[in-house]
């Protein structure tokens, strides 16, 4: 396996274990998985070259910031 494959699974690891924080109600841990997450989903965009991923997870990245310090 590459490098990039790694990363992806990885990543993909790291967001289902950020959703199920997310129905236990294990705040705050989870919001770190799903940053952890979107940081590895991009760097495969970028691995890639796949701007397409790049970019749904700026907006994903924003859009959890948002969220986040709205509850702040």
């Amino acid at each position: 396996m590459q490098t990039v494959d790694h990363v992806k699974w990885l990543a993909t690891a790291v967001q289902l274990v950020g959703y199920d924080a997310t129905k236990t109600g294990i705040t705050l841990w989870n919001i770190y998985l799903f940053f952890a997450g979107i940081l590895l989903w991009f760097a495969v965009g970028v691995m890639w070259k796949d701007q397409a991923i790049m970019v749904v997870h700026i907006g994903a990245f924003i859009s959890l910031i948002g969220g986040y310090l709205s509850t702040a």
